[in-house]
């Protein structure tokens, strides 16, 4: 039993000891290392970590429910815990939405489940190395990125996570497990021209600092001088960089349970609201060909498992915690987290399917292109190769209208040849309409692992080779 299962299993225990047998009550336990190394100016500035074991109590009695937490692990802190949490629970508002507690349930782990360990045989099982990453490890990744950006001004990070986590409840649901994650970031600059480069493994041996440095730099040095066009409807190509905004806008407010119950959310299970071409999985388990590791278990205990949410262009589910199921007449999907009873319930680990394999590449400078791209770039009239998409905002949850700006390379391609550099412009766009029934005129063969940029949650994302795409403005108006 790892430690942290103790200290769950030992809120349990004093729940029944200080509110007797008729209290309902959860107990997550999470032990967080976080290592941060940032670099700017072409040298790192910062090297910061943490490690903290929080334990997070819900409790349920008499109709009224409360949350308490703390960092303090020892008998007396934990008896504190269930002490401030119970009197809490006493004054709290009658809690009419209550859903109970997870049953005992077996999680939906094999030998090739990310946390396993490391004697699963699998690439993608639990790598002990990154979990116990040095900050001359990190900074290895970081000298190979500034060395291949050849000079240009370089910033950015490399980050590793260690999480080892438990769940258990006055029900008899008891669980743990673990995961270790890296990732890197990092940006490249060119006479005011920007590049970037970002990746997330399973493994921190998986990052190729001097590759995704060659990347920004080439990006950069491309982008120079650019040029501005005006507002329009233009043909794109979305990088998998900017397909992960994508992802990210579709988990939070279209796939939301607590969104759906509500009817805020554009998803219509058993529609055809995409485009044939789209399948979108959440994956928490990961997968050989794409490790996004996550904990086999949500907050409230639910075994996490794969589910398809959009299967050929039709929308089959959207992600539930036991409130949001309840609400809607569904069973929990294991997609509980501290926030979900607030802001609902949402996939973390999302990946759009990849496409075949298209056949052909495109001349002139290859390196500023992400390879899965290239293809539907050498096939492109007249349209924009996209790089990134940031500082998205939400208008219309329900039809997910987002607003936001490019930025780390445009590109206008005429005659399937890159021609110009484009200042970075503004855009209105429906993510789902961009995406709708022909509209996708291709997908990447690859794809790629990116982070959030909060960490947490894990976006495998394709190239874009979509109709149409709503630029209303440029950056400066």
């Amino acid at each position: 039993m790892s430690a942290e299962l103790q200290t769950a299993a030992k809120v349990v225990e004093l729940v029944r000891e200080l509110a007797g047998r008729a209290a309902e009550a959860e107990v997550n336990v999470r032990h967080r290392a976080l290592a941060l190394t940032r670099f700017a100016n072409s040298a790192i500035h910062q090297n910061v970590a943490e490690a903290t074991t929080g334990v997070r109590l819900r409790l349920h009695l008499d109709g009224r429910t409360a949350t308490g937490s703390t960092t303090m692990t020892s008998v007396d802190g934990l008896r504190s815990l269930v002490e401030r949490t119970l009197a809490a629970a006493r004054v709290t508002p009658p809690d009419p939405g209550w859903a109970g507690l997870a049953l005992p349930a077996a999680l939906h782990i094999s030998a090739g489940h990310p946390g396993s360990g490391e004697h699963s045989g699998l690439a993608f099982g639990f790598d002990e190395a990154t979990a116990r990453a040095t900050p001359a490890e990190r900074a290895e990744r970081v000298r190979a990125f500034v060395d291949a950006a050849g000079g240009l001004e370089t910033a950015g990070y490399c980050r590793t996570e260690y999480v080892s986590a438990a769940f258990a409840n006055t029900a008899g649901q008891a669980v743990d497990g673990r995961t270790a994650e890296a990732a890197m970031d990092g940006i490249a600059r060119n006479q005011g021209a920007d590049g970037v480069a970002r990746l997330a493994a399973a493994r921190l041996a998986d990052l190729d600092g001097a590759a995704l440095g060659a990347r920004a730099a080439a990006k950069a040095r491309a982008a120079a001088g650019p040029i501005e066009l005006p507002p329009g409807e233009y043909e794109v190509v979305l990088e998998p960089t900017a397909v992960a905004d994508l992802l990210q806008n579709f988990s939070v407010f279209g796939f939301n349970g607590k969104s759906y119950a509500q009817k805020q959310s554009f998803a219509e299970p058993g529609k055809e609201q995409f485009d044939p071409s789209v399948t979108i999985v959440d994956d928490p388990l990961g997968s050989r060909g794409e490790p996004a590791p996550g904990l086999p278990f949500d907050d409230e205990g639910t075994p996490a498992r794969s589910l398809v949410l959009v299967r050929d262009g039709v929308t089959q589910a959207v992600t539930h915690d036991r409130t949001s199921a309840a609400e809607a007449g569904a069973e929990s999907t294991g997609h509980a987290a501290a926030t979900s009873r607030s802001w609902g319930a949402f996939p973390a680990h999302l990946r759009l399917e990849a496409g075949p394999a298209p056949a052909t590449g495109i001349p002139g400078e290859p390196a500023a292109v992400v390879e899965s791209a290239r293809p539907f770039v050498a096939h492109l009239r007249r349209g924009l190769l996209v790089t990134d998409l940031w500082y998205t905002r939400v208008l219309d949850p329900k039809t997910l209208v987002v607003t936001g700006l490019t930025r780390n390379g445009v590109w206008l391609v005429e005659d399937g040849e890159i021609t110009r550099p484009v200042g970075n412009l503004r855009f209105t766009q429906s993510y789902p309409q961009a995406l709708g029934p022909g509209r996708v005129l291709g997908i990447g063969a690859e794809s790629v692992l990116l982070p959030d940029s909060w960490g947490g949650a894990h976006y495998a994302s394709p190239a874009l080779h979509l109709a149409s795409w709503k630029f209303t403005g440029n950056a400066s108006g």
